[in-house]
């Protein structure tokens, strides 16, 4: 898939502000006044700004409303409400903590669950796809509530939950690389099934479809070189789990965790990447790509 910008900065910065909006729901830090107002606004300005940043890659966004209407079977549509209904839960239970100093936990705690609804909402936009067989299983969702809750927790400063969430989140990438890595072939689509001509003996290309690219060839083949994506799965490893948890096991001082939260996003906009450009469509068969 073609690994756009917008997706990336979507995909990144929603889960970590989404991930912020739970750990404050949940009551882990419950700042009052100015200090809960900063925490509030680093919430919003992530998880706002990267609902807004996935926009940009609609063809017709000034429609981006119309998926609202379809959440009956769309997982786009749902999570676009559950990111609404969050947000305006969460607005008011903020509020409460600005203006007067007092939290309402059950507000807080429908917020939080709202924020993972919208979490695994987001992941299940790519796991459904059965079209890309590296995201059509359990690790998606489970990676992106993993990463989302342990990039929160890093943001609140919850030292012991993000080092254990970090190191779980880097072990389950791993998983999800090594068994990914073979999950197209074991599928059993291949240039006969994509081509629908297997029924009259083996199937292989001849030439290309037509001479120029397309729609279908921009957006959903994009080839990795195995050097490239091995090295920057090493550098997705190293700054969005290692470094993290290795500068907040040392003794604490804001300047580590600052750099701590900088080389997490750093690491999960290299894997944010590799999620997309990774992702084998099959439709990359039909024009002998794969």
């Amino acid at each position: 898939m073609h690994p756009a910008p917008s997706v990336i900065i979507f995909t990144t910065f929603s889960g970590l502000g989404f991930g912020l909006l739970f750990w404050l729901g949940i009551g882990a830090i419950t700042p009052v006044g100015w200090m809960a107002f900063i925490w509030f606004t680093i919430a919003y300005l992530a998880a706002v700004g990267g609902l807004l940043a996935s926009t940009f890659h609609l063809g017709r966004p000034e429609r981006a409303i119309k998926a609202f209407k379809q959440w009956q079977t769309s997982w786009l549509s749902r999570e676009g409400i559950c990111a609404v209904a969050t947000l305006l839960v969460m607005a008011v239970y903020g509020a409460g903590l600005v203006f007067f100093g007092t939290a309402l936990p059950l507000l807080g705690w429908i917020g939080a669950l709202g924020a993972l609804a919208t979490i695994f909402t987001t992941s299940m936009i790519y796991a459904q796809l059965k079209t890309v067989p590296r995201w059509r299983h359990w690790t998606t969702p489970v990676m992106f509530l993993t990463l989302s809750i342990g990039g929160g927790a890093l943001l609140a400063g919850q030292v012991t939950e993000a080092v254990v969430l970090l190191v779980l989140a880097g072990a389950l990438q791993i998983y999800a690389w090594v068994t990914g890595d073979t999950r197209l072939a074991r599928s059993g689509t291949d240039m006969a099934s994509a081509t629908g001509l297997g029924h009259i003996g083996t199937v292989r290309a001849f030439e290309p479809p037509h001479t120029g690219t397309n729609y279908l060839m921009r957006e959903f083949i994009h080839v990795v070189g195995r050097k490239h994506a091995a090295t920057l799965r090493v550098i997705a490893l190293v700054f969005g789990f290692v470094l993290p948890v290795v500068f907040l096991l040392l003794p604490f001082s804001h300047i580590w965790g600052a750099m701590a939260v900088v080389s997490h996003i750093l690491g999960v906009l290299a894997l944010r990447w590799l999620f997309f450009a990774q992702a084998e469509h099959v439709v990359g068969l039909y024009y002998g790509k794969r």
